[in-house]
């Protein structure tokens, strides 16, 4: 089979297009022929080295959507001929999407929503997980004001729909305004730009000056501070990037809830496979009662061109996610 080799840590120019043997799965796994993979910020930050990848020579990639072609001993939750779509690699143990052919971890994949393209599906399941597993640590209630930071961003897109699904009013934070119109067509009530709006007055405008009880944090990194700027007193905070050093102070003064979210280590530890699957038949119910949709980069790219849609994501320029098609 086709697949981009990581020789060496580094640049994009570090993946390299090969032929290797097409993997033969094992208890437990499946054979998928992969249609579709999207690109994560993650995929380029183990290319350049962050230690949690596969051992090189190696194939990135986590998010895919394809067809079962085999499976292995003991799975009887998929058979040849099946749609599905998960999040299944790219990191130690396990191999990559960014090839014709991998053999996934059953518990790691679920059906492809229906009404879906390959494409699409392989935009969800990175992004759907981490969301997913922040609103359930956020705990909207039906009513309440969410602050989404990076509202139009892999995560932040379908943050913005689950709280709309949960019922809340959503204020999503955006960077232009193609952004803001994008933000309101996937159900923001209103939008604020972060590089415009000073965090105190969209405080004062959505919450009267009292904050936010409840902010979800796509962007991480100096983003943070601004979300304890923002918050309420008791408010909780759920980021997906805190490897940052920030003062504290403003979060103890106002006794906030800080809560991370790892998707990926689901994936290196074992037990957390199980729930990665469940989450990603849950978001494929929503898909397909209209509650849930992707939003997809309209630039196209292929296996062979898979180092320039790893750009094209780390430019900042890219809108929603960044697809590559395999099949």
């Amino acid at each position: 089979m086709r697949a981009l080799l990581l020789y060496e840590h580094g640049g994009s120019d570090k993946l390299i297009l090969a032929k290797v043997a097409t993997p033969t799965p094992g208890a437990g796994e499946v054979l998928v022929e992969i249609h579709a993979a999207s690109i994560n910020p993650v995929d380029i930050k183990i290319r350049e080295g962050l230690p949690i990848g596969p051992a090189l020579p190696a194939i990135l990639g986590a998010d895919l959507a394809g067809v079962v072609v085999m499976t292995g001993e003991g799975v009887k939750s998929f058979k040849p001929g099946d749609a599905v779509y998960g999040c299944a690699g790219g990191v130690k143990g396990l191999g990559g999407t960014l090839a014709e052919f991998i053999t996934a971890d059953a518990r790691l994949l679920a059906p492809m929503p229906a009404n879906l393209t390959f494409r699409e599906a392989a935009a969800l399941p990175l992004a759907a997980i981490t969301a997913w597993q922040g609103m359930e640590k956020l705990a909207l209630r039906s009513g309440e004001t969410v602050l989404v930071h990076g509202g139009t961003g892999g995560v932040g897109h379908i943050v913005v729909q689950l709280a709309k699904a949960a019922g809340a009013r959503v204020i999503a934070a955006v960077g232009s305004d193609e952004a803001a119109v994008l933000a309101r067509e996937l159900g923001a009530d209103d939008v604020v730009n972060y590089h415009s709006d000073a965090v105190s007055d969209y405080v004062a405008r959505h919450t009267g000056g009292i904050g936010f009880s409840a902010i979800f944090d796509t962007a991480g990194g100096a983003n943070l501070a601004k979300s304890f700027e923002a918050a309420a007193p008791f408010g909780r905070i759920v980021t997906t990037n805190s490897r940052v050093t920030v003062n504290l102070g403003n979060m103890h003064g106002k006794a906030l809830s800080l809560h991370v979210v790892f998707m990926l280590l689901g994936m290196l530890n074992e037990s957390g496979r199980a729930a990665h699957g469940e989450i990603l038949r849950q978001v494929a119910a929503m898909v397909e009662a209209g509650q849930l949709k992707p939003l997809l980069d309209p630039a196209h790219f292929t296996l062979a061109t898979a180092p320039d849609a790893q750009e094209h994501l780390h430019s900042g320029d890219a809108r929603g996610k960044v697809v590559v098609d395999i099949a």
